[in-house]
């Protein structure tokens, strides 16, 4: 199993790490390293958008089940 295909099993945590650590290899590592983040950088960075965008979505619909319904005049 290559690390693309278990980018989806991995935390929001490891996704994060492993990407930033893609991005300084990309910035520092030698040419395979540089050739391997490159391979990997799109779907970790396309990955963890998507994570990103549930996590703000779950906050918001979160919130706005937690506020109190506002008051008619009547």
């Amino acid at each position: 199993m290559s690390l693309i295909e278990k980018i989806p099993e991995m935390s929001d945590e490891e996704v994060v790490n492993l990407l930033t650590n893609a991005r300084r290899l990309q910035a520092q590592g030698d040419e395979k390293q540089q050739a391997a983040a490159a391979e990997l950088l799109p779907t970790l960075e396309e990955v963890a958008d998507q994570r990103r965008t549930a996590r703000l979505e779950a906050t918001q619909a979160k919130r706005a089940a937690a506020r109190r319904p506002k008051k008619v005049a009547a």
